[in-house]
């Protein structure tokens, strides 16, 4: 049994299986250190009982990519269009009657299982494969502003729209992951301007409706920039300040696995701000050495995408490859205080559920993609497959 599930893993790309492994150990050992105090005053002197937890969520979160990975990827094209039907009824009933969460309704739970996610999430996942899945179909009039631009600008304006809402910082991420999409996929540059000025038309719509909406995230927002923007170096928020201890302490070379002790003060420590507490544990280069895997996994994506020869395959891994490296690129920004708080988790790293879940679907279908690559070389006996000039799905 551990011999074909070895056997199953090479077929894929060993490094992101690496890659995955190391960010998973990081995460259970910085997840543990920065939830000991909270378990210990919450669960009884339970010190463990977070880490077990995430332990759990963790390994399911890496099931599910093993199991995705063994798909045909081209199944993936055939469930594309229903995914977006189903996220957009999802997204409605999450921002009416979703649950409420730090101001904002992102979440539902899922009756008799009792399982809680975030809709955003799914509507992510199922808007990247869509937008891949349409511009391949659609390369033949691509230059077409009615048969192969609306198509796909239409469903990318209603999502982001619907997820603004709640969770602007995703909505960003889904939208500029298209933009990329759309400009790999040959749509013409007018037209990809057009849709940037529509997004903003769109959040600038969303914003003004939020700020005379009772119920709304606008104040938070506002909160945030304003932050941001007049920071006081002396008077800094709590937020920032005890996430600057926290990488001060670290300072250039630290070994310390469990010695944090920001995180005892620091909100999320364990979740949107964990790259602190990463920092503060192994220092700055044990930051610029997370940094550098995410990095390679974006590297490993490309070269996954360089040697696929079906469109849709290679703007699907590469979509949902950017959506999980800009993501942790933005929370790590977040923690060393290049941006505004955002409230986005780093991917693989902090405590979290379904994000880990959806996010190990994500990657199992970017690895089904290299599986794929894999065993066409193997059929035909390459040595390298070449990209095929054929408009494939």
């Amino acid at each position: 049994m551990v011999g074909n599930l070895i056997e199953n893993i090479k077929k894929g790309d060993r490094q992101i299986w690496g890659i995955l492994l190391f960010l998973s150990a990081l995460s259970l050992w910085t997840v543990y250190s920065a939830t000991r105090s909270l378990a210990y005053r919450e669960q009884g002197g339970n010190t463990e009982y977070y880490l077990f937890k995430h332990m759990i969520i963790l390994v399911l979160g890496l099931v599910i990519a093993y199991l995705v990975q063994k798909i045909d990827h081209k199944y993936f094209d055939k469930i594309a269009t229903w995914m977006l039907f189903a996220s957009v009824p999802l997204l409605v009933y999450t921002m009416l009657l979703g649950q409420e969460a730090n101001d904002a309704k992102r979440w539902i739970t899922l009756p008799l299982i009792n399982i809680s996610f975030q809709s955003s999430d799914f509507a992510k996942l199922a808007l990247i494969m869509y937008t891949s899945r349409t511009l391949a179909i659609k390369q033949g009039v691509i230059k077409s502003f009615k048969e192969g631009f609306l198509p796909v600008m239409v469903p990318i304006a209603i999502i982001c729209g619907l997820i603004m809402k709640e969770n602007m910082s995703t909505a960003l991420i889904l939208f500029m992951t298209n933009i990329i999409i759309l400009f790999l996929g040959r749509v013409n540059m007018k037209y990809i301007f057009s849709t940037i000025g529509i997004g903003l038309l769109v959040g600038i719509t969303v914003i003004v409706i939020s700020a005379f909406s009772k119920e709304s995230r606008y104040e938070t927002w506002k909160g945030r920039i304003n932050d941001y923007i007049h920071a006081d170096p002396e008077n800094p928020t709590y937020q920032v300040m005890h996430s600057k201890m926290a990488i001060a302490k670290g300072g250039l070379i630290r070994f310390a696995p469990g010695k944090s002790t920001q995180s005892n003060y620091l909100p999320e420590s364990y979740s949107d701000f964990i790259f602190a507490t990463i920092i503060e544990e192994y220092g700055m280069m044990g930051g610029a050495a997370v940094i550098f895997v995410y990095l390679l996994l974006l590297y490993r994506i490309i070269k996954i995408v360089q040697n696929s020869n079906r469109i849709f395959s290679a703007l699907m891994a590469l979509g949902l490859g950017m959506s999980i490296v800009i993501q942790a690129f933005i929370n790590m920004g977040v923690a060393v205080n290049l941006l505004p708080v955002t409230g986005l988790t780093l991917p693989f790293v902090s405590m979290g559920g379904s994000s880990i879940w959806f996010n190990g679907f994500a990657m199992g279908i970017i690895l089904s993609v290299s599986r794929h690559i894999q065993t066409s070389n193997t059929t035909n006996g390459l040595g390298k497959q070449k990209p095929s000039t054929e408009l494939n799905v």
